[in-house]
């Protein structure tokens, strides 16, 4: 279920694209005076390791890029709310520079899809004259768009359009929609004339319900693959969107002003950046390498530290995390950024002395800059999350291995850059082995011993846009319901065992708990304190603290489904979701985002691709 590639040479935007749209918008945004409302959709359900307390001390870097983009354009009647921070917020209920907003936006992951449909239907309680253009993105949207349309019954009723793309595709769209909105018209109607006279199947990245003359055909318009932006440096900066969250706060509405620029470094410690985008591995489990149609998108080492240094003295933002797919992806451009950052000065100050940031790497890539190392720290690094998977590779092999793991490990630790492990539990994988690592508690001690500072262990998941995701529904290992309990989408996070041919499910999802409980415990507490060092401090103990208190959310949310998958019955899917809209492409082409299946025709069609018997 990899999204479909664009043709070669085509996958790019030309250069300069995204800096031009954004001039062309600012010239006559002020005509307009558009009011806009961003909000992160959040299922508090989804509260527990690993990501517990990252969760809401991190501004995601998703709507934050958009509400960036949205100021850079000129629309700077712009406001960004997290559930996350404001979990009682109610579209029906805001009002931006004392009216509703034109533009009401909704980003969300697939296992924040409820929350999401909730803000969509009560932005649809707005009085229809006075209702904004409803307008979905985020990565659910990306592989699954159809999701933000079922919130009525009786076809495509929910949101008025779905974003599958980033930045470039919403300027695009509000391009179309500006340059066909009469004066004192709203966006919808405008949003409508569009439809009609098709001027949006021109914008690469959109899906919407289809009109034609006013009616509506039940069916979702996919206009493809959108284009991206090849040089990160052309993105907005991201010190714009840190001025337009929304407080914390228990109230539906929003208040008179954004949140001040003083309260944001304790509000959101750690700053998410963009620093690099995909992967030369390609693990069937994984979208990344479908989603960046095989390229490697680079922002430059001046610009990333022109970004931490604005961030630091505008908000007093001090750590930043890489929202990398591989950081160490390729050598020659990650040198060049880490050689900038260490160098880089400003007002006589050095960069490397006021700033510390994290990114995700790859045990081979880490091997291969092992030299570098000391660089990589020079430069600011402190840790890197280090998809481990297993490191037998016997669950998927990119390069690792017992031997390599632990010698990447113990590199990164002997410079003072905390090694992260990411890992994957799987049905083949015992809980301890005898006289093998195979076993998860096996690989979870050679870990601890080679210098591991934290632990981040999931089950294996369905994941939406890779390749593994129809072979797992169709072999029957997704469970559709556990002892009359629904499988819901914040249950597809890799903490909940929902998806395995094991005869003993129940045992997977109590050695996810083991696994934690063995590394995070008062025991390797007290000898992280007594081995704490000065290359790396006291954070081992410090992600001890962490690690406990997580686990007690995570043993409070999962321990009861342990118990279903022991005594309850297991029904189980036979095939993957599919739109319960029809889904087309323009000019007659297979929808891009679908995934159809043909009753009784012996036929599935993936993503344009057919497959016969299946």
């Amino acid at each position: 279920m990899e999204l479909p590639r664009r043709d070669c040479g085509d996958e790019l935007l030309r250069p300069g694209e995204l800096t031009d749209i954004r001039r062309r918008l600012r010239r006559i945004a002020p005509r307009h005076d558009l009011a806009t409302v961003i909000a992160c959709a959040f299922d508090h359900r989804t509260r527990m390791l690993p990501f517990i307390f990252a969760d809401t001390r991190m501004v995601p870097a998703g709507v934050r890029a958009i509400g960036s983009a949205m100021v850079d354009a000129g629309f700077e009647k712009t406001r960004i709310v997290l559930q996350q921070w404001n979990r009682h917020f109610r579209p029906s209920r805001m009002r931006l520079d004392g009216r509703v907003p034109d533009l009401f936006m909704i980003s969300s992951m697939g296992m924040h899809l409820a929350p999401c449909l909730e803000l969509i239907r009560d932005a649809q309680r707005i009085e229809l004259r006075h209702r904004p253009l409803i307008i979905a993105g985020g990565s659910l949207n990306l592989y699954q768009p159809y999701e933000v349309f079922r919130a009525g019954l009786n076809g495509p009723c929910g949101a008025d359009v779905a974003v599958t793309g980033e930045e470039y595709v919403l300027l695009n769209l509000l391009e179309v929609l500006l340059s066909l909105r009469g004066a004192g018209e709203s966006m919808r109607a405008a949003f409508d004339r569009a439809r009609q006279t098709g001027a949006l199947r021109a914008v690469p990245g959109l899906v919407y319900p289809e009109d034609q003359r006013g009616r509506p055909t039940g069916e979702l318009l996919d206009t493809g693959v959108q284009r991206l932006v090849g040089d990160l440096d052309e993105l907005p900066d991201s010190v714009l969107g840190y001025g337009l969250l929304e407080a914390p706060g228990r109230g539906a509405g929003l208040a008179a002003r954004a949140v001040e620029a003083q309260r944001v470094r304790r509000l959101s410690p750690i700053s998410s950046l963009v620093l690099t985008f995909g992967c030369k591995f390609a693990c069937p489990y994984c979208p990344i390498p479908g989603y960046n149609q095989r390229q490697h998108r680079v922002k430059s080492g001046g610009r990333i530290a022109e970004e931490m240094w604005r961030l630091h003295k505008t908000y007093g933002l001090r750590y930043f995390f890489g929202t990398d797919d591989n950081f160490f992806n390729h050598k020659g451009r990650t040198l060049e950024i880490v050689e900038t950052l260490a160098r880089a000065e400003f007002a006589g100050v050095p960069l490397r002395r006021k700033v510390r940031w994290y990114s995700e790497v790859t045990v081979h890539d880490t091997l291969q800059m092992k030299e570098h190392l000391p660089l990589v720290r020079t430069a600011g690094c402190r840790a890197l999350w280090l998809g481990v998977e297993d490191m037998t590779a016997t669950l998927v092999k990119k390069g690792q291995s017992v031997d390599k793991t632990t010698e990447a490990f113990r590199s990164l630790r002997n410079v003072g850059i905390c090694p992260m492990p990411m890992m994957m539990h799987h049905d083949g994988q015992p809980l301890y082995s005898r006289h093998s690592s195979y076993g998860l508690l096996n690989q979870i001690k050679l870990l601890r011993r080679a210098g591991a500072v934290s632990l981040q262990v999931l089950m294996v998941t369905p994941s939406p846009g890779t390749r593994l995701y129809d072979e797992t529904f169709s072999s029957g290992q997704v469970f559709d319901n556990v002892a009359g309990r629904q499988v819901q989408n914040y249950m597809y996070d890799g903490n909940y065992v929902i998806a395995s041919n094991h005869q003993r499910p129940w045992r997977k999802q109590l050695n996810l708990l083991a696994g934690y409980l063995y590394f995070y415990n008062p025991l390797w507490l007290a000898v992280a304190l007594v081995r704490s060092n000065s290359k790396v401090s006291l954070k081992p103990a410090g992600m001890q603290i962490v690690g406990m208190m997580g686990l007690v959310q995570t043993v409070r949310r999962t321990f009861g489904w342990a118990w279903r998958l022991r005594w309850g019955r297991i029904k189980r899917l036979a095939s993957p979701p599919v739109s319960p809209f029809p889904m087309r492409g323009v000019n007659g082409e297979p929808a891009a985002h679908e995934l159809v299946r043909l009753v009784g025709t012996g036929v599935t069609q993936i993503s344009g691709a057919t497959i016969a018997g299946s």
